[in-house]
């Protein structure tokens, strides 16, 4: 900190000196011309430092006070605030607890400038662990943290009564969660985003038995490390000590309520020196009141899409006892389309051995300069083979699984493939070969395949028959080059080919591809579209949340602006010319979709294209035609600004931002109400309107067309291409064809097949007049 050149001065005694360097002053223990014991360092702005120093460093016990008036006491280090101290800004702000290289690591309490509390753990100074917020106001959380937002597994509890025990993501109730109402009614579910999303049960006050009313408190004792001398500041320590943990253990809430309709906001201020740094962190909480029942032998299943109450059933309700109401709901809420893959689980080897086998290929392959392929990078000999031994090699490393052969297919294609898609190789491993593992999807497919998910929901891992390597080997070629030439391409992204061969010569290939339905919307509907009738419908009995559905099971068509069913009309037409060069048959289209603001249902006496038809006015007889946007008000298409949006493509898109006729002709994002810009590509966050016709019956009037219109985000992709038109298809297609009509019937000729297919997808997304 001190350089040994200035005006020197010799003060009392060798000890002590004086020295002045450009206005700075220096006065107290030196060593060899260096600060180094005690001594007081002022700057030429005002800055003071008052304490001991290190070979020239700001080093132990001491205090700053900068010109801006902010002030800290505390522990130093090597120059930087480290230990523990107390930091005063001139807004009145005041942290006291552990400091690391200038901010705040550690345990730790902060009073805000508006008397807002934070006592807990702290990263990099902001909150990240375990904590407890209190408002001003009297709100208070209590649970996990992380990156300064409410993250993971928490309690809130709001001044007028009401309590949220559940998951968190980013400042939101995200996941599966219990609310209770000052009231004593309670409801059990699913979040997302802050919204009610997904099923629950409505429990009305009164329904529960007296034992289960009270609330529990646990105190856990997280002493901070510290070794600062001043006995004022080890009291400051031990109370912090004491507060700092307390978490709230909840069972059952008897005391229920509504949730206020108001925004709760964090107001982080705080930083070191002159520098103040803001940081917003928002609640959002539910906007309408739950109605209460005063029947408690009546309990409410409820489904509710983006905060919007969609389907009521009311049931008898024999009072459980307490342990039975608590199981029942968090059951329901638990069912998930895949689970995790851990130490016993059948799959646990195999996911270890894909892990390591993928982590040696890429982590092979990367550093290679990246070339043009070849013709001799492609076919079954175009492979790299490695042995995995428990032991470990001079090329493998020691591990926890079992030997196995590994064998990873056209690894240079597959390379350039991962590069032409924009994919970053460490984040790609991390996401497949991270601690977390994978997921094994619960439902395999009709051909018997499994289905692994990466932690992330990024990657999804497909086991193959032998035939079906055979056929995306031949393809790969083509494949490539379609690719290459179509940043658009809504077929499946393939981005590696391995096998695995375990001890007795089992052999298990799977192919990683990308999710198409990775997304930070939720997908409320999935369909499985081929073209056909026959077979192609869901048992009703087996639909549960997340099943993916069939052509008949669709009650909707789809409306979208104009230059966006444009280009994917065309994008769709070259590769279904594609896979019909290919000879591939019984693809499909894989349909996410995800209703948005479903309160802006409404009832039409007039077919759904009638807002696009040309009509006259009053007094022009000239036509005109309405404006092709797409959402009345749940919707909305805005000007692409690269800036306010993640351009990076995802593991499944690609290519440039769409255009929009309804914006004139300019590249365009999706602004969704509450939620972040999303960047509109083919296949990925397409706005459109979902057109459902009521019957007759129901709407009771037969002189006029009932449609029920949602606003909708759509995702979309072919995927299943790997299946050939061979001699086995050949002679199933004559056999179907003598039972049933030949053109209902899945397989069928490439050419028909891929005819068949475009026809449909234009009659469900209809090109408006």
């Amino acid at each position: 900190m001190m350089s040994q050149k200035g005006n020197l001065y010799r003060i009392a005694d060798r000890m002590s000196m004086k020295i002045v360097l450009n206005g700075d002053v220096y006065f107290g223990d030196v060593n060899g011309m260096i600060p180094h014991g005690k001594g007081k360092y002022t700057w030429s702005d005002g800055t003071v430092y008052e304490g001991c120093w290190e070979e020239g460093k700001m080093t132990g016990d001491g205090r700053i006070t900068w010109s801006s008036g902010a002030s800290y006491e505390g522990e130093f280090s090597g120059g930087y605030l480290d230990g523990f101290g107390k930091l005063t800004t001139p807004n009145g702000s005041i942290y006291i607890g552990s400091w690391r290289f200038n901010n705040q690591h550690g345990l730790g309490r902060k009073q805000y400038s508006n008397s807002d509390i934070y006592d807990g753990s702290w990263k990099e100074g902001v909150h990240e662990g375990n904590g407890k917020y209190a408002w001003c106001n009297g709100n208070v959380y209590i649970g996990n943290w992380k990156g300064g937002s409410m993250c993971g597994r928490g309690v809130m509890k709001w001044v007028n009564g009401d309590l949220f025990d559940g998951h968190w993501s980013n400042g939101y109730r995200h996941g599966s969660g219990v609310y209770r109402f000052a009231d004593g009614s309670y409801y059990f579910g699913m979040w997302d985003k802050g919204l009610k999303d997904g099923q629950g049960m409505f429990y009305p006050a009164g329904t529960r038995s007296q034992s289960s009313r009270s609330l529990g408190k646990k105190k856990v004792l997280l002493s901070p490390n510290s070794s600062f001398k001043s006995e004022r500041f080890k009291d400051m320590k031990r109370s912090i000590s004491r507060s700092l943990s307390e978490k709230i253990s909840l069972g059952f809430f008897r005391d229920s309520g509504r949730i206020s309709s108001k925004r709760l906001s964090l107001d982080e201020d705080g930083g070191i020196g002159d520098s103040v740094t803001d940081n917003n962190d928002i609640l959002s909480d539910e906007g309408e009141r739950e109605e209460d029942d005063d029947n408690s032998t009546v309990v409410c299943e409820r489904e509710y899409i983006q905060g919007v109450l969609i389907k009521e059933m009311t049931k008898s309700y024999a009072e459980p006892s307490f342990r039975e109401q608590r199981k029942f709901p968090m059951k329901e809420m638990k069912k998930k389309p895949s689970a995790d893959i851990f130490k016993g689980h059948k799959s646990y080897y195999l996911m270890l051995n894909l892990q390591l086998g993928i982590r040696y290929t890429v982590g092979k392959i990367t550093p290679v300069p990246l070339r043009e392929v070849r013709h001799s990078d492609f076919g079954p000999r175009a492979r790299l083979r490695m042995y995995f031994s428990r032991k470990g090699s001079q090329l493998t490393p020691s591990h926890s699984s079992v030997d196995f052969h590994w064998k990873d297919y056209c690894p240079m294609v597959f390379r350039n493939l991962r590069e032409l898609f924009k994919l970053d190789a460490a984040d790609y491993m991390m996401s497949i070969c991270g601690d977390d593992g994978l997921r094994e999807l619960s439902s395999p497919g009709k051909s018997g395949s499994i289905f692994y998910l990466s932690h992330d929901g990024k990657f999804v891992i497909k086991t193959l028959r032998t035939s079906e390597l055979q056929v995306l080997l031949k393809m790969l070629p083509s494949y490539y080059n379609h690719v290459r030439a179509h940043d658009n391409t809504l077929i499946t992204k393939f981005y590696g080919l391995h096998e695995i061969t375990l001890k007795g010569g089992k052999k298990v290939q799977f192919v990683v591809m990308g999710n198409m339905f990775y997304t930070e919307l939720r997908i409320h509907r999935r369909y499985d579209l081929k073209g056909s009738h026959q077979g192609r419908n869901t048992n009703k009995d087996d639909i549960e949340e997340g099943t993916t559905l069939k052509d008949l099971d669709l009650a909707y068509d789809f409306h979208m602006d104009k230059s966006l069913r444009d280009a994917l009309f065309k994008q769709l037409y070259q590769d279904c010319m594609f896979l019909e060069s290919q000879q591939i048959i019984d693809y499909s289209l894989l349909l996410g979709v995800h209703f948005r603001a479903p309160e802006h249902l409404k009832a039409h006496l007039v077919p759904p294209d009638a807002f696009h038809r040309p009509h006259k006015t009053p007094n022009d007889s000239s036509t005109c035609h309405m404006d092709l946007s797409i959402p009345p008000r749940g919707l909305l298409l805005v000007t692409h600004e690269p800036s306010s949006v993640n351009t990076a493509p995802g593991p499944h898109s690609r290519g440039s931002t769409m255009r929009a006729y309804s914006v004139g002709d300019q590249e365009v994002d999706l602004l969704l109400p509450g939620t972040a810009r999303l960047r509109v590509q083919l296949g990925v966050n397409m706005p459109a309107q979902a057109n459902h016709k009521v019957s007759q019956e129901v709407s009771g009037s037969p002189e006029a067309e009932l449609f029920e219109v949602y606003d909708v985000v759509l995702y979309l992709g072919i995927i299943d291409i790997l299946q050939e038109y061979n001699m086995r298809k050949k002679v199933e297609h004559a056999f179907k064809s003598v039972r049933h009509d030949p053109t209902l019937i899945s397989v069928a000729d490439p050419k028909f097949y891929s005819k068949r297919f475009f026809s449909f997808l234009e009659k469900i997304l209809p090109a408006d007049i």
